[in-house]
């Protein structure tokens, strides 16, 4: 019989969508879970108190009620506080997703590189540390911004967005001292790839960077081996709270092989 355990993504909201989709492009055939936060929506805003006594509690649940063989924190503020405490809670293999600051550093010709996250991601020691170890050459530049997450969200309902948003985002790395010779951004929110043309726009001859190939190939090594389903069944996109702004998604889910939709 094939192996009908899925892989459950979690992320605050449709930001691991992001990593979803190369997963797909490894492994077709994999059951997917998708589980969005949207109780919690937000984290960015959050305290890191607040992320990490909820995320493992609530990740605790979905793995009783979904039993998945992977699960994959597809939210760089929830890894960057919580993936010890999460590791340490669930019996299953645990992927994160940090902040690509080590291949922007390999592509960065300046040695100046931003760093583009939640407010909650881009103030963490975590940060500090990937720069030290990968960048240390370089002059790292951070700016946080709960709107791209925003604009992220609306983009993916269909709503129109505007150019200027993003390029006073964009701004507010180029205008820090050193910044206009910043060739590499790094993408360490996965909501920002879903917007990644929107901001190569406002970043003309900036490398964008994000780590979304990078843990499709960590998934797929860490389940070789292992038996799949001849042919995809229908995904599941759960939300921990349903609103009417969740509507608008179901076209954007369904592209990513998210059919059915549940509530926690």
């Amino acid at each position: 019989m094939a192996d009908t355990r899925p892989l459950l993504f979690f992320d605050s909201g449709v930001g691991g969508l992001s990593v979803l989709g190369p997963t797909r492009a490894l492994l077709p055939t994999a059951p997917v879970v998708y589980a969005a936060d949207s109780a919690g929506f937000p984290y960015g805003l959050k305290s890191e108190s607040e992320i990490a006594a909820r995320v493992p509690a609530l990740l605790g649940r979905l793995v009783e009620r979904y039993r998945p063989r992977l699960v994959v924190i597809a939210c760089n503020t929830a890894s960057t506080i919580a993936l010890p405490v999460i590791r340490a809670a669930l019996d299953v293999p645990v992927v994160g997703t940090v902040p690509a600051i080590k291949p922007a550093a390999l592509v960065s010709k300046s040695r100046v590189i931003g760093v583009l996250g939640t407010d909650a991601t881009v103030r963490q020691p975590y940060v500090d540390r990937l720069a030290a170890e990968f960048a240390a050459d370089c002059t790292v530049l951070r700016h946080g911004s709960a709107r791209l997450v925003e604009l992220a969200e609306a983009k993916l309902r269909g709503e129109a967005t505007d150019p200027a948003e993003y390029a006073a985002i964009v701004a507010a790395l180029t205008d820090q001292p050193g910044g206009a010779g910043m060739d590499a951004i790094v993408l360490a929110c996965t909501h920002f790839r879903l917007i990644e043309d929107e901001l190569a726009r406002a970043a003309p001859g900036v490398t964008l960077v994000d780590g979304a190939e990078g843990i499709a190939r960590r998934i797929a090594h860490l389940t070789r081996g292992q038996g799949w389903p001849e042919a995809a069944p229908p995904g599941i996109a759960l939300f921990t709270q349903r609103d009417a702004g969740q509507e608008p998604l179901i076209p954007a889910l369904a592209g990513f092989g998210l059919q059915r939709i549940d509530t926690l």
